[in-house]
């Protein structure tokens, strides 16, 4: 076994280790688990990468990994707590007969590690059953996943089951989080979601290590406290995506008249709205957002993915002339090439749900953001956007009202307060650009990455 100590990694180097990825089979999680995948075979592992066959990824697109899928029979799914609830019961013999094979086929070079999803914490345990080392990938970021921590404390202090009386009151405990930024998900069976991150934060405590999709300098404070509560290894290497060039791993087609409609547009004056791949609206916030857009003056490109609007197929709600009004100032496509818009010259703001993707890759780019966060851990990001790192502002209470949409849209991109938080992204921007350059935080915690693996 080659033992690598201080030598800094050469892409393309082998090393005779290969890694085992798992990822969860959304479109959020399934992106920086290829990313990191191919941040390691740069740097010399061979890549395996088990995957279901719910929102495969397409294998076409990585010749240089190895796939293999596990059958496993999902029933439906009402909502995204039942799936990732699901997963976690009915991925486990599929995914240990998996490892049996994998681990038995001596053709190749020899498997040195997992490395899981944080959520697929049923991973700890078929692991452990084959004596097989288990790195954890947190795909969010790590404020949010400290809230997720300090759940139990949470619900003794009264914080959470959330309260609608109390939404705005602070949480001491967390600063500067207040209790309506508490990443939940609206259910029925909320014990349900807290045994879920209950078990979540325990396997990844007793891991041997954790890989985060973020750089010392954006979440410093974080990091701290996490390396204080987690005894264990933790490597923050991000931005994944600003490694390397790699393959689109997108489940949904990505539109590139998106970009040639960009060339046309003037620089910084497009507004990109964004909500993901989950979230969805309802009928009349999807018409105050039309509304809105089209009052701003501002030229938009606007992701509308089919499923956004509850009860709609796609742009039906629409009033029929409203995009022949705008005369060409705005653009609707069902899906974009995210990274590729964000670079773009001609885009001034990201208006977005704030997940954690979606604000690392607008941070990059130096692009402010209009925060409206859906869900879970999107609701800590976009406090975090806008209360620490001032790099974007709130649409505060979820007030979809056009009027202050266009008040919002008119600060980030013409107004003083808009000039201040570009400021503050470019400086961001720089930081991240620094942390991947030899000596940088991120380029080093590869290296200590690397090494670690290694020696397995």
């Amino acid at each position: 076994m080659e033992k690598i100590n201080s030598r800094e990694p050469q892409l393309g180097e082998r090393i005779g280790r290969r890694i085992i990825f798992f990822p969860l089979p959304l479109q959020g999680h399934i992106n920086p688990m290829l990313q990191l995948a191919n941040i390691l075979h740069s740097i010399g592992f061979s890549i395996t990468i088990i995957h279901t066959k719910l929102n495969s990824p397409n294998p076409t697109n990585y010749p240089h990994f190895t796939f293999h899928q596990i059958l496993s029979e999902f029933d439906e799914y009402s909502d995204i707590l039942s799936l990732l609830t699901m997963l976690n019961e009915k991925c486990v013999e599929p995914f240990k007969q998996a490892l049996s094979e994998l681990l038995g086929d001596k053709s190749g070079d020899p498997i040195g590690c997992l490395i899981s999803d944080a959520i697929l914490y049923f991973t700890s345990d078929v692991a452990k059953s084959f004596n097989l080392p288990r790195i954890v990938l947190r795909t969010g970021g790590v404020a949010s996943f400290l809230t997720f921590a300090a759940f139990p404390v949470l619900l003794q202090k009264g914080y959470l089951p959330i309260q609608d009386s109390r939404l705005e009151e602070p949480i001491i405990e967390l600063p500067p989080l207040r209790v309506k930024d508490l990443p939940v998900i609206k259910t029925s069976q909320p014990e349900k979601l807290y045994s879920l991150l209950h078990n979540m934060i325990q396997e990844t405590k007793s891991s041997s290590g954790l890989i985060w999709n973020t750089f010392e300098e954006l979440e410093q404070p974080s990091l701290t406290k996490l390396r204080q509560d987690f005894p264990i290894p933790i490597f923050p290497i991000g931005p994944f995506h600003k490694h390397i060039a790699s393959s689109s791993s997108s489940l949904i087609p990505e539109d590139q008249s998106s970009i040639s409609w960009l060339d046309k547009q003037a620089n910084s004056s497009v507004v990109y709205v964004s909500f993901g791949s989950i979230a969805s609206i309802e009928e009349k916030d999807f018409l105050e957002i039309a509304q809105g857009l089209e009052s701003s003056k501002h030229p938009f490109l606007w992701v509308v993915r089919p499923g956004l609007i509850r009860g709609a197929d796609w742009l039906e709600p629409l009033p029929q002339d409203f995009l022949d009004l705008l005369n060409g100032r705005g653009h609707i496509v069902k899906w974009a090439p995210q990274v590729e818009v964000l670079v773009h010259r001609a885009v001034g703001a990201f208006w977005t749900h704030n997940g954690w993707n979606s604000t690392l890759e607008s941070i990059c780019e130096g692009v402010p953001m209009i925060c409206m966060p859906c869900f879970t851990d999107q609701l800590v990001n976009a406090r975090y956007v806008s209360d620490v790192w001032g790099v974007g502002l709130q649409l505060e209470n979820g007030n979809l009202e056009r009027g202050e949409i266009e008040k919002a849209i008119q600060k980030v991109m013409v107004e003083k307060e808009g000039e201040e938080i570009r400021e503050r992204v470019l400086c961001l921007k720089e930081k991240a650009s620094i942390c991947l350059r030899p000596g940088g935080s991120s380029y080093e915690s590869l290296k200590s990455l690397k090494n670690y693996i290694s020696l397995f």
